[in-house]
């Protein structure tokens, strides 16, 4: 994948968010560390619509519902006021689903692309690997 310089890369996964912005120039892709935003995901209000089932067994999964939706939120603030110009999103399924969700039109306008594969717990090198095969 071809990603441009500038572009926001949201790792996010049903408990964490890491930003990164890329400082290399397409072909040459650098990560470089955001400081991270502050996920309020106590009023996200996701959960709420689902029912304890085979599907949703436990409150871990509402709250990570709840996650997706807050850290959503947070992405789409930041491309409502343009502090992003592009994004690419990398999160495990579940959360990508339900993110989609909640897209405010603004945030899929600055959409680059979707890596559907839960890397919080990988390095920068790993991600960059990642975009790069994509």
């Amino acid at each position: 994948m071809i990603l441009p310089n500038g572009a926001t890369v949201a790792v996010v996964n049903g408990r964490t968010m890491l930003l990164f912005q890329n400082i290399g120039h397409e072909l040459d892709i650098e990560l470089s560390i955001v400081p991270p935003r502050h996920v309020d995901d106590r009023h996200a209000g996701s959960g709420g619509r689902h029912r304890r089932s085979a599907a949703n067994p436990d409150a871990r999964r509402l709250a990570e519902d709840d996650f997706a939706v807050a850290a959503s939120s947070v992405l789409n603030r930041a491309a409502i006021i343009g502090e992003i110009d592009g994004l690419l999103l990398i999160a495990d399924p579940r959360t990508l689903g339900e993110m989609r969700r909640h897209f405010h039109k603004s945030l899929r306008g600055v959409l680059l692309g979707e890596i559907v594969k839960d890397m919080t717990n990988n390095s920068v090198t790993e991600i960059e690997a990642a975009i790069r095969a994509a």
